[in-house]
């Protein structure tokens, strides 16, 4: 019945990812603000929502019975390295996938209302990554492994950086369009990086922690988060130029 329950969650988590990581990219290559940008987002929030969940879910049965749920890899690695790897690092990928989708998302429906940006739950969210990333680099350290170390300090970095944000009381329009770009195109980076580090464990066990698996993805989106950064703060300046001369 577990194992049934494990698979379910790894269909759902497949179906949910793969539609988000599809609809990904049409917001980040097309026209921002427009009506597909708008639809196409909404459909990647709620993917990525629900992808994250079902991960969540998922990483709390590995860590109750990491061999049960993946007797695939029986023989191939032992119980420790199962449960750290769909264990606690999927635990702290899954949070910090829910945290960057609701923080992006929130951050473009509030816009500069700071105040609306400040609840119970998003405070919540930024505590449980910085805690779930330390649980995993201390896992990470006992495991010899650093990957899980580095997952960790994005995930700790994740969370400082949305508290300091909304600490901000008058943030700009330039602020919290930098902030929804480097959480949605951050979730965009984690549901690439669980397709080839996640999957290939199943496809290609010794690949599973290759750091080329990971660096792609994150590379790729890192791009993408400064070319738009650049190209808000390109946007802002012809703005500025264009008050000025309208005065």
């Amino acid at each position: 019945m577990e194992l049934l329950l494990f698979h379910t969650l790894v269909i759902a988590h497949i179906l949910t990812g793969a539609t988000g990581a599809i609809a990904f990219w049409v917001p980040v290559i097309g026209r921002k603000g427009g009506v597909n940008h708008r639809k196409w987002g909404q459909v990647f929030t709620l993917a990525l929502l629900c992808t994250g969940f079902f991960a969540l879910a998922m990483s709390m049965l590995s860590l109750w019975d990491p061999m049960g749920t993946h007797p695939q890899l029986e023989g191939r690695f032992d119980e420790v390295f199962v449960r750290g790897f769909f264990g606690h690092l999927m635990l702290c990928a899954a949070i910090l996938t829910i945290n960057l989708t609701w923080y992006g998302w929130l951050l473009v429906r509030n816009r500069s209302r700071q105040a609306l940006n400040r609840t119970r739950w998003m405070y919540a969210l930024q505590w449980l990554t910085i805690g779930a990333s330390i649980n995993c680099a201390v896992q990470g350290w006992l495991m010899g492994e650093k990957l899980l170390v580095g997952l960790a300090i994005v995930g700790v970095a994740t969370g400082l950086t949305n508290l300091w944000f909304l600490a901000k009381d008058n943030p700009t329009r330039e602020d919290w369009l930098k902030e929804h770009v480097k959480a949605l195109v951050g979730a965009g980076i984690s549901v690439y990086t669980a397709f080839m580090a996640f999957g290939s464990v199943r496809v290609f066990p010794e690949l599973a922690l290759h750091p080329v698996m990971w660096a792609i993805p994150l590379s790729v989106g890192l791009a993408i988060i400064i070319w738009h950064r650049l190209a808000i703060d390109r946007a802002a300046r012809l703005r500025r130029a264009g008050a000025v001369q309208a005065a």
